[in-house]
């Protein structure tokens, strides 16, 4: 069974097709302001999701899997269509999705060992949740041409590399 917070998660998925569709109807200001009305509505469903699955206290497996899948399918896109637009570069792209997919496989791999050989993540929440709110913040401005909105870019993919490699490196262990 499909609960209400992985509807409010799935229902982020939406927000592709529509922002594209505006893209490949044509490229104005007015486009552009309802694209991120659409991307800030898909980011609020983002916290929105979280927080019905806490109150209404339906965590589920499956949208522990979907939440973090879902974000990276909006994200990407978005950067992918940036690409397209020619306002950022593809190889910045590239690192962003590169980290993405790695950090997916480093979470989903078997571990060799027992569970304690995991590494330790040590401020991986703060670095991961820096890194969300930079590329949301990264692709608003690139959504409405603010200037200087490649500027957020570049710190968002500073971001999402610090925090991959924060993510896989183990913590080191502190002497009582």
């Amino acid at each position: 069974m499909i609960t209400l917070p992985t509807w409010v998660t799935l229902s982020r998925l939406i927000a592709v097709p529509i922002i594209f569709g505006l893209f490949l109807w044509q490229d104005s200001e007015l486009t552009r302001l309802i694209a991120l009305s659409v991307f800030t509505i898909a980011a609020i469903t983002d916290w929105l999701d979280g927080y019905l699955a806490r109150k209404l206290n339906q965590i589920t497996e499956l949208g522990k899997f979907l939440d973090p899948l879902v974000d990276k399918v909006l994200t990407i896109a978005l950067f992918l269509l940036f690409i397209q637009l020619g306002q950022v570069p593809a190889w910045g792209v590239f690192l962003i999705i590169t980290r993405e997919l790695l950090i997916t496989a480093w979470r989903g791999a078997p571990s060799a060992s027992s569970e304690a050989s995991k590494p330790q993540i040590i401020g991986a929440n703060f670095w991961g949740k820096a890194k969300t709110v930079m590329q949301i913040v990264a692709i608003a401005a690139l959504l409405v041409k603010l200037p200087y909105a490649i500027a957020f870019f570049w710190i968002a993919v500073a971001l999402t590399l610090i925090s991959g490699i924060l993510y896989v490196v183990p913590a080191p262990k502190t002497q009582l």
